[in-house]
């Protein structure tokens, strides 16, 4: 007896997620890189925080559009870091503004980018929930 059909993460509202997340994946490679390649010596924590978001969008990217239990579990722990990641650098780049002297992407909770860094993991983890196997 087979049971329940498993949903997946890359149909329906799920596409659109990822698309945002290919988004960020590049915004945020793009903007490491420059900051990386052309000033690293002014900001390095902040510089290699946003290349370390980049690498976080990037592998929820994959995850999300792979699915299935290795997907959604890589996406999963992507959209948790995230989230933890953009609440801790979000408040400490607010109490701290010399520890960033330059912003990253997740600094004031994503401010820079319309807080979506901060609404998108949140979505992640909704959606994995929403998409998930019930018994």
């Amino acid at each position: 007896m087979e049971g329940p059909p498993t949903r997946v993460t890359n149909r329906g509202p799920g596409r659109a997620l990822i698309a945002v997340y290919i988004l960020f994946a590049i915004a945020a490679t793009s903007r490491a890189t420059l900051q990386i390649v052309t000033k690293f010596d002014e900001a390095p924590v902040a510089y290699l925080l946003s290349a370390f978001a980049a690498v976080v969008y990037i592998v929820a990217t994959f995850g999300l559009a792979r699915g299935g239990p290795n997907g959604r579990r890589t996406a999963l722990v992507c959209c948790t870091v995230e989230l933890v990641g953009v609440l801790a650098v979000g408040a400490t780049s607010l109490l701290d503004r010399a520890l960033f002297p330059d912003d990253t992407v997740w600094s004031g909770f994503g401010q820079g980018y319309g807080y979506i860094p901060l609404v998108l993991p949140v979505l992640g983890l909704l959606w994995l929930r929403r998409t998930r196997e019930t018994d």
